[in-house]
């Protein structure tokens, strides 16, 4: 058996630093069927199966276990999963269904997340679900049909503290300090500490390259959650996601208006206009060293232009500004190709041809200087659709 295996919290008490979940969950199993569903979801390796397993167990219900990843389809899941959210269970007081890593449900298969919404709706016992990033689209449905209970990255004390009991308990005889290092390497995930302990606390050496860090990339749903919903200053929050500054930016705009009001609201779009002032001057006069202020104004001010942190879920969407920048070109791509070939045949500037085209549209529309100048059909419709 692997240490992770091992030490898994088989109790609600051995639960580390997740108190809010635990009571989340103990409410949820008192008050089914108000809510058939529940999610757990939250960054890997803390605890989210744990705690399924321990709500089992603190109230005496069989554990059906399945695996998302095989049940990707709606046939799958009628067959496997259907039967079980009715059959009673034959030793134990009641079942609790776990579906684990239910983001691999559906994948390029169809029907499993409708059918999952049926199963949640007709289902006699309880449903446990999750999941790393519960703000997928394709969950949508689903969690509209359930309780949302996030879990939390663990902090560093905390993994530090149970790697040292651990450490004890299986006569490695490490340091705090190589208990340290493996915690950091970690980044809040406890069973990858766990596992880590396990491949170095029997080699002789103590040291870690904290360069070989995992990385934890989040959403850009996971981080503008984090960064509206929360109040803290976030200054490396935006290293966890693969999007750029700007591209950020841009949905910071689109959203802000979904989650601030009034006073807070100007208090937000001032901070993204800061940003956007830096980001200027960092592009206009290559002065990179601004970039921190970007960072800085576009993450922790816009976090703490609320008074307190916000509840509730808000659906994000996606910028509009850049199709709305695209549709605009596409539309002065034609009227400079049109203005370079009039320019061309008048022996004149095509900036000076741009300059006067509202003079020159009616001469245009006539059908033989179409022809004159050879202009496709997309630019002859063009040149017809003004006025």
């Amino acid at each position: 058996m692997s240490l992770s295996e091992k030490y898994r919290a088989k109790r609600y008490s051995e639960i580390l630093h997740q108190d809010q979940a635990v009571a989340d969950i103990q409410k949820f199993l008192r008050e089914f069927p108000k809510k058939k569903a529940l999610i757990l979801y939250g960054p890997a390796g803390t605890g989210k199966t744990s705690l399924a397993h321990a709500a089992a167990k603190e109230n005496d219900l069989e554990v059906l276990e399945l695996n998302s990843s095989d049940l990707r389809n709606r046939l799958k899941l009628e067959e496997t999963l259907r039967p079980a959210t009715q059959q009673y269970s034959l030793f134990k007081k009641g079942k609790l269904l776990l579906m684990d890593e239910v983001d691999g449900v559906t994948g390029t298969d169809i029907g499993g997340i409708p059918e999952l919404v049926k199963l949640i709706h007709s289902t006699a016992f309880p449903i446990i679900m999750t999941c790393n990033d519960v703000w997928q689209s394709k969950l949508s449905p689903v969690r509209a049909k359930s309780k949302l209970v996030e879990m939390k990255a663990l902090d560093l004390g905390t993994i530090i503290s149970l790697l040292l009991k651990i450490s004890e308990q299986e006569g490695f005889n490490k340091s705090p300090q190589f208990l340290k290092q493996i915690a950091i390497k970690s980044q809040g995930d406890l069973r990858a500490a766990i596992n880590d302990l396990e491949s170095y606390g029997r080699l002789s050496g103590e040291d870690i390259d904290l360069n070989d860090k995992r990385v934890i990339s989040q959403s850009i749903f996971n981080v503008l959650r984090r960064v509206f919903k929360e109040r803290q200053p976030f200054l490396d929050l935006y290293d966890t996601t693969d999007e750029s500054l700007d591209e950020i930016l841009l949905w910071i705009e689109e959203n802000i208006p979904k989650e601030y009001k009034n006073e807070a609201l100007a208090r937000a779009y001032y901070a993204l206009g800061n940003a956007d002032v830096f980001r200027g001057r960092i592009y206009k006069n290559q002065h990179w060293r601004f970039l921190v202020y970007q960072n800085a104004f576009q993450s922790a001010g816009i976090s703490f232009a609320k008074d307190a942190p916000l509840d509730g879920f808000t659906k994000y969407e996606r910028p509009k500004r850049i199709l709305k920048i695209w549709l605009n070109n596409q539309k002065i791509a034609k009227k400079k190709t049109i203005a370079k070939k009039y320019a061309r045949m008048v022996h004149c500037s095509t900036k000076r041809a741009l300059r006067d085209f509202t003079v020159l549209t009616p001469i245009l529309k006539q059908e033989s200087v179409q022809q004159k100048l050879q202009l496709s059909d997309e630019e002859v419709a063009y040149i017809s659709s003004l006025k």
